[in-house]
């Protein structure tokens, strides 16, 4: 009888692993290449850490750009890091700051309830990651 429930406990889990929502990236995939070192996806709110296409980190939740402040999507690469910058634009901090686009779009802790000037928020347990794990030249793909 024991193999019995192993085998039915077996077979429940195979199951809800491939039970999935249509339209929705997993935490087990990101929407991406397997070039991307990050992986943003806008209409979900999502973003992941990858390595040759392999989950790192993620789905974590993100907030992106409002309407007037979109944020780009397309193939970027990282353009430099700032642990502890200050938006003289926007006159707000932006800690743990990793920047992606030539115009100022950057990863870095933020709201995850209100949306931003074009950048991506994360949580700061998120941020801190994604500053580590990010490097000047790695690619950051931002999708739909």
């Amino acid at each position: 009888m024991k193999w019995r429930i192993t085998a039915l406990a077996a077979g429940a889990a195979a199951a809800a692993a491939t039970i999935g929502f249509a339209g929705e990236a997993s935490a087990a995939t990101a929407p991406c290449s397997a070039a991307a070192k990050a992986c943003v996806q806008l209409h979900t709110g999502t973003a992941w850490l990858v390595d040759h296409g392999s989950v790192l980190r993620g789905g974590v939740p993100i907030t992106a750009g409002k309407p007037a402040f979109p944020t780009p999507s397309g193939t970027f690469r990282v353009q430099y890091k700032d642990i502890d910058h200050y938006s003289k634009q926007f006159n707000g901090p932006m800690p743990y700051s990793v920047f992606f686009t030539t115009t100022g779009v950057a990863f870095h802790q933020g709201s995850l309830k209100v949306q931003s000037h074009g950048c991506v928020h994360l949580s700061h347990a998120d941020a801190v990651a994604f500053y580590n794990s990010l490097h000047p030249g790695d690619v950051v793909e931002v999708v739909k």
